[in-house]
């Protein structure tokens, strides 16, 4: 463990201090909060959520746990409002999330608005999976995604050092230049074409001179695409599919619904942006199911290698569909390590084809948390 980081014996101190029989699952209150907060209290959990000042009425008042007409509703249990989600860290909220015996869920929000180097060496919080994966998903990491993909074998989309090696449709995953965890995403087809478009974007004030030198230049894959929602149990050793979906993206899904002529006429006067803004649940060919399970397979072991205990719960493979010959295969394009922001991936059949009935993530999660209590083996899904 580098100098700095929490220790995994630190947070089992901290876990040998907890009535586990009384434990709180605790979020922060974006992304997929209600998600984990409805898995928690399906499973029987009292739930928190922290919250940042101005953003805090989806939790304080419209799903806050009530009782109405004779029947308990809402999921959120209760909740602490911060100036700034970062506040998090400070000394009193740790303790008060320590007293309440919480086990925290790590989701995308948390990683942007608190920052991984706070969650590794300031968040002495026990967090359920590996705090020390999240970073893999920036695109600058040293041993990120797509070094952990290429290890594990995993097919990814063809990789551009230099916009001079453009040879075909490709992709360009630049950081924007005032909310670094959103994407400027855009398309060229050569290196002039490069050229003129990255212009354009540094004149906008889009993007930065740096973010495209530390931007990812990739093949543009053909195909379908499908976000493959698995969960890994350290307990029982297996990975699970719990659901598939696609993304919906803001501006760019207003964009393609336009005929064509249409199109060139807006890109005139408007910056295509693809911005996460909802996802839509829906089912893959039988057929591709095992080849899905296998890149899962694979990418759970290599983080075992790299990120000792490895992947903990869930985590997402972002993939294409493409054709043969001889038949379709997988294309693995991004990753995600922790909860998904797409809670209607319950509302696919492959939890319920498992386990009898659907299952969120969130329940998924609360399920493995509760055995893991039962069977005393509580940090081994801890870090």
């Amino acid at each position: 463990m580098p100098k700095g980081m929490i220790s995994r014996e630190e947070i089992d101190r901290i876990v040998e201090r907890y009535d586990t029989g009384n434990l709180c699952i605790g979020v922060l209150g974006s992304h997929s909060a209600l998600e984990i907060c409805r898995g928690a209290k399906d499973e029987g959990f009292k739930t928190i959520v922290v919250c940042e000042k101005g953003r805090e009425k989806t939790y304080t008042k419209y799903f806050r746990s009530r009782r109405i007409y004779g029947y308990d509703i809402g999921i959120v249990d209760d909740f602490i409002v911060l100036d700034r989600f970062r506040d998090i860290v400070s000394h009193s909220v740790q303790e008060e999330l320590r007293r309440r015996n919480t086990i925290f869920i790590p989701h995308r929000s948390l990683c942007v608005y608190v920052g991984y180097k706070s969650l590794e060496e300031e968040f002495y919080v026990p967090i359920f999976g590996n705090r020390f994966l999240l970073k893999v998903e920036e695109r600058d990491v040293e041993r990120g995604q797509y070094y952990l993909l290429e290890k594990a074998g995993i097919p990814t989309p063809k990789v551009f050092k230099d916009p001079s090696e453009i040879d075909r449709l490709v992709i360009v995953k630049a950081s924007e230049a005032f909310r670094g965890f959103e994407r400027a995403f855009f398309l060229a087809s050569s290196p002039r074409d490069y050229e003129e478009k990255t212009s354009k974007l540094l004149r906008s004030g889009l993007v930065t001179e740096e973010s495209l030198r530390k931007a990812r230049i990739e093949e543009f894959v053909i195909g379908a695409y499908f976000n493959f929602n698995f969960f890994y149990s350290p307990l029982t050793g297996e990975v699970e599919l719990i659901g598939v979906d696609m993304r919906r993206q803001s501006n760019l899904d207003g964009v393609i619904r336009i005929p064509a002529p249409e199109q060139i006429e807006i890109l005139r006067y408007i910056e295509v942006k693809n911005i996460e803004v909802g996802h839509i649940a829906c089912t893959v060919r039988e057929s591709l199911l095992e080849r899905a399970f296998e890149l899962a397979e694979k990418f759970v072991d290599i983080t075992k290698k790299e990120y000792p205990p490895g992947v903990i719960g869930p985590f997402a493979l972002q993939s294409v569909v493409v054709p043969g010959p001889p038949r379709e295969d997988i294309i693995v394009y991004d990753v995600s390590v922790r909860v998904p922001g797409s809670p209607g991936v319950k509302y696919t059949p492959y939890t319920e084809d498992l386990w009898g009935f659907s299952m969120s993530v969130g329940r998924r999660l609360a399920l493995e948390v509760r055995e893991a209590v039962k069977q005393g083996r509580v940090g081994d899904t801890l870090t």
